[in-house]
């Protein structure tokens, strides 16, 4: 792949995941942050122009700002998060023929998963005063 290539391709996934993070603005079920975190990922990679828009942007970027500087998880991120992960292990135990080692390999990396967002913080830590 030419880098001119690479670079179309990483700006339409910018592009394609800011549409999918602003749609999550107005679907509670659909997280915004982590699909504005690839795009400015992908952007990064292809356009300073678009990354620096898209971090400094009014809306979406004090939640960028915010994992890029303190790595926080907002409260509402987190419970989507862990909701929707319980919700789709319990509907593939209960309604799926999964082997049991395909079963316990989802349950540990789902594990894996929810003790990393439990571990961030869910707001940026009061700054000190001397």
């Amino acid at each position: 792949m030419t880098a001119h290539t690479k670079k179309i391709v990483l700006l339409l996934i910018g592009w394609l995941f800011v549409i999918i993070g602003a749609i999550g603005v107005f679907l509670p079920v659909l997280p915004t942050t982590p699909f504005l975190l690839i795009s400015l990922w992908a952007f990064s990679q292809s356009s300073e122009r678009f990354h620096d828009w898209l971090y400094n942007h009014r809306i979406f970027g004090p939640p960028l700002q915010d994992w890029s500087k303190y790595g926080v998880i907002p409260l509402r991120a987190k419970i989507i998060a862990l909701s929707t992960m319980a919700i789709s292990a319990t509907l593939v135990i209960l309604y799926s023929s999964t082997p049991w080692y395909g079963l316990a390999a989802m349950i540990i990396l789902m594990g894996i998963g929810a003790g990393f967002i439990l571990s961030r913080p869910s707001r940026p830590k009061e700054k000190e005063t001397p």
